[in-house]
Order: C-alpha cells, then structure tokens, then sequence
C-alpha cells in the first residue's frame, strides 16, 4: 500500500519557494514549505483532499484521521497536507538563519499562507481540481481562504472549528494567552538565549481553560484522555508546550490574529465579497460548546456564502471537539461530513 498505512508515515517533502514577498511588503529568503502526500493521484487528477494545519499540529497531526476505510482513505484519495509557516516544519522562526529567524521572522498573514500552498499545488504536484478542502481551528480559516480565493479549483470545503475572520473575542484571548508568554523575562523580545519557559507554562495553562468547554471540567471529560485530575491534564498541556519554541508560537498566534478573508488585494477588505465568492458546496461545523470560535459567528459567515449549510457539532469537548482523535464520536461526525462532500 505504499505510502498510505499511517503507522508508516509518508516521508515528509520540502518545496523551496525562493524568495517571497509577503503581504505586508517585507521579504522572506528562501522560503519552503513542508509537506507529505498520501496515497495516489487518479488518472483523472479529480481525487485530491487538501487538509490544513493547525495552531501547534503539524503534517503528522491528522494521522488519526487517515487510512483505509475512512474518509481520509489514501487508497482512493491523493491526500495533501503541507504544514503552516510559523509551526516549526515549513519556514519558520525556529528554522529559519539570521537575520530573519527567531525574533526577527516577519509576519505571515494566511493570506500568505495560501497563496505559497496554492504554488505547492500548481507548480510542483501539478494539481488543478481539489476534491475537498478541509481543516480543523487554523486550518479551517485557510479552506475559506482557499474557497474565496481559488473557486474554480475547490469542489468542497469543510472548515470545521475555525472562522473565515477571526471575532474580536477571539482576537482578546489570544491577547491574554500571548501576555502570559512575553511576560516571562526570559522571553527578551523575542530574543531569548534560553527557553521562556515560565511563560510557555503559563502560555499553556490560560490556553486549557479556553480549548474545553465548562461541561467538559465539570463533568470530568478529561478522564476519558487519561487525566485522573485536572492538574493532571494541565501538567500534560505544559509539558506539550514546553515542546514548543516560543517565537514559533508567537508567529502562529501573529497569521491567527491578522486572519480576514477580505483583507487581500483581491477582495480590497470586503468581507462580504469574499464570502460570496466561495462557490464550492460547503459545511461550516462549529462546535456548539466552542469558547472562541462559536456558532454566532459561523452563522453570520453562512448568510453572507451561496452554496453554504451549518452543521453544529453538539459535543461537550468545546474547541476540541475538532481535535483529530481527541474525542472518537466527534471525530466520527467530522469524517462522515467528509464524505458526504466527497460523495456529492
């Protein structure tokens, strides 16, 4: 079966897109973004799923998602995964030489981000239709992106747990998440010669008390990930981030807060024209118990989308509901949407 049985991932690939000019005039040398494809183009080159990244995942992060039997089956899909700048695996401040690594890596809007992954598509894979274009929190807001950008390319979008532009309450917490994380005076601006890890500790637990929902503390969800306690799963979610370089979160967290679907040349900051530009058959699916990515909002981007439908998920595992595998039954309701947009 090749490449396509996840418990012997596909080799990760490096598209060297030279030097690129970023949205807000600066210059990233010699950009690349990292990526793994699973399964095989059909000679039809119709059977592509582009899945996006995510705030702190990865190419490897979808994992549970993938093989054969699921929506994401390598055995009839050609599967895309290429990683967000900013994560540590494509151009990133962690990777990237001076004097434009660390603190001094610029700003790269989603914007940016899509329009790299759309050369990965056409010029090095040579892909002209995308079956299905999908991902989950950060990843959600690059497939609107996609869909408003690329129409004619995407056939059907499915973000899920994400925004096509993010909500000023959303903007506010990743304030305080980033305030817990700078503050730490090891941090330096950025310029840090030993990790911060006083603030990526408590970057780490003001983020856990957004990622679930109330209902999912009071009623003790963490135990069915392991966690006897709730200082057990924050003490997991420390050590997760501890993994983590600071200025590669803060990159992250930077694209997050800049994310508008209209703010580009195309669309001149339309939020409205963008979302009507977006033609393929598509699901927004919220989680109905999500803190900072909520129904409200989904449902003002749905009225502004032609071809659009909102399916809440109704779960008690908030933002993570989305969480590849976090929770199976949520998982399952997310790959079912999957295909029934593949199947349409």
């Amino acid at each position: 079966m090749s490449d396509s049985v996840t418990s012997h991932p596909p080799t990760p690939k490096i598209f060297d897109l030279g030097d690129v000019l970023l949205q807000s005039g600066a210059v990233l040398p010699q950009a690349q973004i990292t990526y793994v494809t699973y399964g095989h183009l059909n000679a039809a080159r119709d059977n592509v799923i582009l899945v996006l990244t995510y705030y702190t995942g990865t190419h490897r992060s979808y994992e549970p998602m993938i093989g054969p039997g699921r929506a994401l089956d390598p055995e009839k899909y050609y599967i895309v995964i290429p990683n967000m700048f900013g994560n540590g695996v494509s151009s990133s401040p962690s990777n990237t030489p001076e004097p434009y690594g660390g603190g001094n890596f610029p700003g790269m809007t989603i914007y940016d981000n899509v329009i790299c992954q759309h050369r990965l598509l056409t010029e090095e894979l040579g892909i002209t239709r995308i079956a299905l274009v999908t991902g989950w929190s950060m990843g959600a807001i690059q497939a609107f992106h996609w869909g408003a950008l690329f129409p004619d390319l995407v056939q059907s979008l499915l973000p899920y747990c994400g925004c096509a532009r993010i909500a000023p309450h959303n903007w506010v917490f990743l304030e305080g998440v980033k305030a817990a994380l700078t503050t730490d005076p090891a941090w330096q601006g950025g310029h840090y010669t030993t990790p911060p890890v006083a603030g990526l500790k408590a970057f780490a637990r003001v983020y856990a008390g957004w990622a679930y929902s109330q209902t999912f503390y009071r009623e003790r969800l963490y135990r069915q990930l392991g966690f006897d306690t709730v200082e057990d799963l924050l003490a997991f979610w420390e050590d997760d981030h501890l993994c983590w370089d600071a200025n590669d979160l803060l990159a992250m967290l930077w694209t997050w807060q800049q994310a508008d679907i209209g703010n580009n040349p195309q669309f001149q900051g339309s939020f409205e024209q963008a979302m009507a530009a977006i033609t393929a058959r598509t699901l927004v699916m919220p989680c109905a118990t999500d803190l900072y990515f909520t129904p409200a909002d989904s449902e003002i981007e749905v009225a502004h989308m032609t071809n659009a439908q909102l399916r809440v998920i109704a779960s008690d595992w908030g933002h993570c509901a989305g969480g590849p595998g976090r929770n199976p039954e949520d998982t399952r309701f997310i790959e079912a949407a999957m295909a029934e947009l593949l199947g349409s």
